[in-house]
């Protein structure tokens, strides 16, 4: 019963992250075209996204030669953490 509880709660967690990387791909490309600020689909896209990215910029300089690098440095955060979880849920079972 507890292994299937936590087979759940680790599949949630690492689908959450695949989302999540989804989440940050599709802003940073909406970023490109300049979409409408007022849209609420985009509206929603930078209020899940900033405050991650703000948390990156504080511990990193992000800005190079004008692009910011934050989406992808949390996008490679977020590989390791979904490759560390699965393995060490791998490692469990």
């Amino acid at each position: 019963m507890l292994d299937a509880l936590l087979n759940s709660f680790f599949t949630v967690v690492l689908g959450i992250i695949f989302l999540y990387k989804w989440v940050i791909i599709i802003s940073a490309i909406l970023s490109w075209v300049r979409p409408d600020p007022y849209n609420p689909i985009v509206q929603m896209l930078y209020r899940l996204t900033e405050p991650a990215y703000a948390l990156i910029r504080r511990v990193i300089p992000t800005v190079f030669g004008g692009m910011d690098l934050a989406p992808v440095i949390l996008i490679f955060i977020l590989i390791f953490l979904e490759t560390f979880l699965s393995k060490l849920f791998s490692g469990m079972m």
